[in-house]
């Protein structure tokens, strides 16, 4: 009977040392981002390592140093483009400070908190909440426990809780404005989560404009930050009797669901029959088959607020809760008409 093969003992941080003349600590220096070390030792380093052929544990360091270089991002599903984006921007900016992100999904429309148990699981350094759907639970807990978050592209009333956003409520108000501006006199709303303050932010925005322009409140209906619930929304928004004229949806997502039923169901043109808005200015807002006007959200902006307050809050957890809010703009396309 032949023997069972016998497992290769795993290249140490010792050997490294040893083979490149230096001690286990410097090896770690060498291998921690942002670490001071001299050209000539790194050089040494990382030629031993490659000769041997070496890589660090990041387990074992974590044990020693009580540090995962992990960042835990929670968000509700990921088949709204922007959070894509929102996960592309933020893994790329932590890996720059030597961190990785754990993604966690709660699913789309549902309830978001039996995500905590999970989240507790992991010895994360951090966490990044940017489910609409979650409440700020999940956010206290981790406060309470000593783990630093941050709530992404949502708010609280809980002046406890930090938290980075786009300007909402200005651009609602902004695009109410710009509708009103083009003639239009009935335009809608489709909101996303009735709970969600990104929506709720939005639509008061939207209504406050209305208003100055001396228009009546929008017609409503939700979409649940959905593509199927977007649709369903317009469905019922245009065959109301007094069918709007615009429609602004509470994220690009829903709008380009508005604009393939207003194209394909109802028969309509697109603005010359319906304008429609979106907000987050995310990549097919740009293709030529949506030309979608839309309130561009400051992506990279808000990332780099998120992340700078992360490292903040890691190297003084005392540090008082901040609220960063980023201004947008609007962003004119063929969707909407001017007049």
């Amino acid at each position: 009977m032949r023997a069972a093969p016998v497992a290769a003992r795993r290249v140490t941080a010792t050997d490294v040392a040893r083979r490149a003349g230096t001690s286990q600590s410097a090896v770690s220096r060498v291998f921690t981002p942002g670490a001071s070390v001299s050209a000539d030792l790194r050089e040494r380093v990382m030629q031993a390592a490659r000769d041997l052929s070496y890589r660090p544990n990041a387990i074992a360091r974590s044990l020693s140093t009580r540090r995962s270089r992990i960042v835990a991002v929670v968000v509700a599903e990921l088949g709204n483009q922007f959070y894509p984006l929102v996960l592309e921007a933020l893994s790329a900016r932590l890996q720059e400070k030597g961190y990785q992100i754990l993604l966690f999904t709660t699913g789309p429309g549902a309830a978001g908190d039996p995500v905590i148990e999970q989240v507790m699981r992991y010895q994360v350094d951090a966490v990044v909440l940017a489910s609409a759907g979650l409440s700020s639970a999940l956010a206290r807990e981790c406060r309470g426990l000593g783990v630093p978050v941050v709530m992404f592209n949502r708010t609280t009333d809980d002046p406890e809780l930090s938290c980075v956003t786009g300007d909402n409520e200005r651009g609602g108000h902004r695009i109410a404005r710009f509708l009103a501006a083009g003639g239009h006199r009935r335009p809608a709303f489709i909101a996303g989560l009735e709970g969600s303050s990104t929506s709720r932010d939005r639509e008061r925005g939207f209504t406050a404009g209305l208003a100055e322009a001396g228009l009546a409140p929008p017609a409503r209906s939700v979409g649940h930050y959905s593509y199927e619930g977007a649709a369903e929304a317009a469905r019922t928004l245009l065959r109301a009797p007094a069918r709007p004229d615009a429609v602004f949806c509470a994220n690009d997502h829903m709008a380009i669901a508005c604009i393939e039923v207003a194209r394909h169901e109802f028969g309509l043109s697109i603005p010359d029959d319906l304008s429609v808005v979106g907000f987050d200015d995310v990549g097919p807002a740009r293709w030529r088959s949506f030309d979608l006007t839309s309130f561009s959200q400051p992506l990279g902006p808000m990332v780099e607020a998120t992340i700078g307050m992360l490292l903040e809050f890691m190297e003084t957890p005392d540090l008082p809760t901040r609220r960063v809010v980023v201004e947008g703009s609007l962003v004119l396309r063929g969707s909407a008409r001017l007049r």
